[in-house]
């Protein structure tokens, strides 16, 4: 680094930390003359820095906000103070779309030298909002590679690892990476399976740029939240059932929108869907969203098997049942208000 832009950044981080410099201070500062320093602020100014100038005795420089962010020079403190603000601000959705705090923590992460990025990991460990659970351990080179990918709308590879350790080659186009509860996830378009799929981003590696750029698939940020919340509540429950309903797939997605990932085709004319719960009643609860009219089996091994049973026949004699001599129940707007004793 030549002496002229090594003395210019030395002038940019003394504009960064006070508010005002007389110009001679900055001259006796960096051991130059006053008519130097004026031709390193006039340099500073070509980059896009706006520093304006006073003169008199009481003169001198102070750096301005602008029309447009120009390079930052920062210490190794501020460096690291910044990357781990990143992580925590997009954990906790400090900004409006995880991507945009991702993609800043990427380039600022790229340009750290190793020593400052082991500092940044340790620390990240040990900072946490309060009330902030943690969660499974992610590579924050992964979380970046991911959001550039969604903002530059191009096709990535990598492997996956399901929770029942099935591993798979996936090639996706990214469209938004998200923290939900405890985990991060990856909402993609499966190029391979032809519809939207989310994955866990810590059983997620080997990150593959393709370098194809694609045209993005609109979504509200809606259908966005609603995915991730499929895939948040997409774990083994304790009961889970099958259920093959008498409808073809493609009917079935549209049917249920996101609630449908995990589906799949039976035959032609029936598909494939799993539910669960705590319960069987959790259970019996995901199989009253069958569409009406559409005939289906259920797959539900015992002992729920039997509890589901029972409660139905019961629910069936009550149904059937005379209906008590009690009097009828008034509209709720008309029933009179209940006073409390005194």
């Amino acid at each position: 680094m030549s002496d002229t832009t090594s003395r210019a950044l030395s002038l940019l981080n003394m504009l960064q930390t006070h508010r005002h410099w007389p110009g001679s201070e900055l001259a006796e500062r960096l051991g130059v003359t006053e008519r130097t320093v004026r031709r390193d602020v006039e340099r500073l100014r070509e980059l896009g820095y706006r520093i304006e100038s006073s003169p008199g005795t009481a003169g001198g420089y102070r750096l301005e906000a602008g029309s447009a962010v120009p390079p930052l020079l920062l210490t190794d403190e501020e460096a690291v103070a910044m990357a781990i603000g990143l992580r925590l601000a997009a954990s906790q959705r400090l900004v409006s779309g995880p991507e945009t705090t991702l993609t800043a923590l990427a380039k600022l992460e790229q340009v750290l030298p190793a020593p400052l990025r082991r500092r940044v990991n340790a620390l990240a460990e040990t900072v946490q909002p309060a009330g902030m659970r943690a969660g499974a351990p992610i590579s924050s080179d992964v979380l970046g590679e991911l959001a550039l990918a969604c903002r530059d709308h191009e096709r990535v590879r990598f492997t996956y690892t399901s929770a029942s350790g099935a591993v798979t080659e996936r090639r996706v186009e990214p469209h938004a990476v998200a923290p939900a509860d405890r985990h991060w996830y990856l909402l993609c378009w499966d190029i391979d399976r032809d519809d939207w799929r989310t994955f866990r981003v810590d059983r997620l590696e080997n990150v593959q740029h393709t370098r194809v750029l694609f045209p993005p698939r609109e979504l509200t940020p809606e259908e966005v939240e609603e995915f991730i919340l499929v895939a948040r509540s997409w774990v083994r429950q304790p009961v889970e059932a099958q259920i093959v309903m008498e409808l073809p797939l493609e009917e079935m997605r549209a049917w249920f929108g996101p609630w449908g990932q995990g589906a799949e085709m039976y035959d032609d004319a029936r598909t494939i869907w799993p539910v669960g719960g705590a319960d069987f009643r959790e259970t019996m609860y995901g199989t009253s969203w069958v569409p009406p009219g559409v005939e289906y089996a259920i797959d539900l091994p015992e002992p729920a098997r039997g509890e589901l049973r029972e409660v139905l026949e019961r629910m069936l004699r009550a149904l059937d049942r005379p209906t008590p001599d009690i009097a009828p129940l008034a509209p709720r707007d008309s029933m009179p208000t209940r006073r409390s004793a005194t």
